[in-house]
């Protein structure tokens, strides 16, 4: 089916898609790709380095007639994120990506597909190999690590780009000009607890959450889809004040930047409310469904019993834990009073983990107001406190302060009108961009983010519209052309 997708229009950019696709690339585990996009520019015999983080920078010296033009860089990330089904066989570190084609989409078998941001290095990689596309002097920026943590981006130093305006290929809306994004920063909370043994004749059960759509905990976090983690918690905190159920294992969600999808828990009870017990929670399965139907129509709760487990969770700390989780704000904290329809602040339960005397609970706290992101975030780390956790922060990244007046987003705006008859949405987005931790170093840098439609991003189901890459190509050639002359 690869060679299939290779065949698709335009084929210098399913080519190079098929090609990356091909190798492994999960966050912090790069070093193939790496190599791949070096191997890439040294065979084009072009000026091809690796920073001290491993960001690859590939310049391009301009077509003939251009060299008066602005220079650009092209920028996108390396990394994607890996996830994959419950029930789906798939080796991330062996295998490359299985995709298909449905109808005018591209998807992959099970697993994440890697359009974010894979469309956007393989249509760099198209630009630079080609002696037909004309263009200004290019500086290609391969970033890494921009899914867990942007550390690519925020080791990225000043002085080794000299461009004035950078064009970040990785908005999944291609009716969309991207100026501005929030920031982010890790929440983390670990512990250790007390175990106990369970009661004589205890039977032991497994609790299943799965089915949930997921997503993007940026991008998608306005469209109230169920958290795995949080519904996980209310199913045993609601079973635990009606029966006494006692926990042994908790083990929901994943990545940081990916809304969990599914969560697993092993209980026990007393072996005669067994019944009772699997009533309880087929009850509240049906008022959940009812409450995400429209948002997780495929939610499903099972139950299935298993080998009475060993030791469970004190019950003192039980009674803490479920209650903290409760409490952990999830979703939308605040929608912003200046942009219609921005979300300006949110939490996302990433990972919840209590397993063997120890917990990890993992969030992800976006906002476009830094101040405001960081009372969230201490909010949290108040909330984990309580539950006699440690609680860390990491990973911080900052927002990207739209600038609605640099020429490059008239540029692209009126060019967007011309040639589809209307205009674009010229927008701030709640997820993250690199586009503001690289401007931090390159402060005069104009900066803009487009690209085609990629729906499903950080799950499963993403998938990149065929359609709309043969939209948002000749889209980005154009813009190209049209780079203005140094001032």
């Amino acid at each position: 089916m690869s060679n299939t997708i290779s065949a698709l229009s335009p084929t210098e950019v399913w080519q190079n898609f098929t090609a990356l696709n091909a190798i492994p690339r999960a966050s912090k585990k790069e070093e193939k790709i790496i190599q791949f996009i070096i191997d890439f520019g040294k065979k084009l015999n072009l000026e091809t380095t690796k920073d001290d983080v491993g960001n690859v920078i590939i310049k391009k010296p301009a077509t003939p007639g251009m060299e008066n033009k602005q220079t650009v860089c092209l920028q996108s990330h390396l990394d994607m994120v890996h996830q994959k089904n419950g029930d789906t066989d798939f080796d991330f570190a062996k295998e490359g990506i299985h995709m298909f084609i449905e109808g005018d989409w591209v998807k992959a078998k099970g697993t994440t597909l890697g359009a974010d941001n894979g469309i956007g290095v393989a249509s760099i990689m198209a630009i630079l190999s080609s002696n037909s596309i004309p263009h200004p002097a290019l500086e290609a920026l391969f970033t890494i690590d921009e899914e867990t943590g942007m550390t690519g981006a925020l080791g990225l130093k000043g002085g080794l780009l000299h461009a004035g305006i950078l064009l970040n290929l990785d908005t999944e809306d291609d009716d969309e000009l991207t100026i501005g994004c929030a920031g982010g920063i890790d929440v983390s909370a670990n512990g250790k607890y007390e175990t106990e043994q369970p009661v004589p004749g205890a039977a032991g059960f497994r609790i299943t959450v799965k089915g949930l759509t997921g997503g993007h905990s940026g991008m998608d976090i306005y469209k109230g889809r169920g958290n795995a983690n949080k519904l996980m918690n209310r199913v045993l905190l609601h079973a635990a004040e009606k029966m006494n159920i006692r926990i042994q294992t908790i083990d929901g969600g994943g990545l940081r930047n990916a809304i969990p999808r599914e969560s697993f828990a092993d209980i026990v009870i007393d072996a005669e409310k067994a019944t009772a017990f699997t009533d309880l929670v087929k009850e509240l399965e049906q008022v959940l469904k009812s409450e995400y139907q429209s948002t997780d129509p495929d939610l499903n709760i099972s139950i299935e019993k298993t080998v009475t487990p060993g030791k469970v969770l004190h019950a003192d700390f039980q009674y803490k834990f479920l209650r903290t989780i409760a409490a952990c704000p999830n979703g939308i904290y605040r929608m912003s009073p200046a942009i219609a329809g921005l979300v300006q602040t949110s939490n996302n339960i990433a990972r919840v983990l209590v397993k063997d005397g120890a917990f990890t609970i993992l969030c992800l706290t976006r906002g476009s107001v830094d101040s405001e992101k960081m009372d969230l975030a201490k909010t949290i780390c108040y909330n984990f406190e309580l539950a006699g956790a440690t609680p860390e922060y990491g990973g911080s990244y900052p927002g990207w302060a739209p600038k609605p007046d640099a020429p490059i987003v008239k540029l692209m705006s009126d060019l967007y009108e011309e040639r589809y008859n209307e205009k674009a949405k010229v927008n701030a987005v709640h997820a993250g961009l690199e586009c503001g931790i690289i401007g931090k170093n390159y402060p005069n840098m104009q900066m803009i983010s487009f690209g085609p439609n990629i729906r499903g991003a950080h799950s499963p189901d993403e998938k990149v519209q065929i359609s709309s890459v043969q939209k948002y190509w000749p889209y980005l050639l154009e813009t190209l052309k049209r780079i203005p002359e140094e001032n």
